[in-house]
């Protein structure tokens, strides 16, 4: 089992920063693809970004050139770096991982297996 936990959410104007972290418990992280998805309220959940145990990402259109998401393998964590917010960006958002071990990662929810609680993330003046 892996359990992942949020933090990082908050409230804050448009056109401003926050960074999200999740910290996971398995002893197979490093082997991993990790996700941050998010869903507003009367949407579907969306694929954020992804990185997979090699490094490599993907982004959804949306955040391109404004979010970037990393991995620390020593301290089991994910980060979401998140610049120029707008109201658009307003979501419950969550991290994810998958269950299977050393693949690409891809944006769709249906590749990740466990999820955290999410953290929310409100944009507005």
């Amino acid at each position: 089992q892996v359990q992942l936990v949020e933090s990082g959410g908050g409230s804050v104007q448009p056109g401003g920063s926050l960074r999200l972290s999740c910290a996971a418990s398995t002893s197979t992280y490093n082997s991993r693809s990790m996700g941050w998805f998010r869903q507003a309220p009367g949407k579907e959940r969306e694929g954020v970004a992804c990185i997979d145990p090699y490094g490599n990402t993907n982004y959804a259109d949306s955040v391109k050139g404004r979010f970037t998401i990393s991995r620390n393998n020593a301290k089991k964590t994910l980060g979401l770096q998140m610049n120029s917010l707008d109201p658009g960006d307003t979501a419950m958002y969550s991290c994810a991982a998958t269950s299977v071990t050393y693949t690409r990662c891809s944006l769709a929810h249906q590749s990740f297996n466990y999820w955290g609680q999410g953290t929310q993330v409100t944009v507005s003046s």
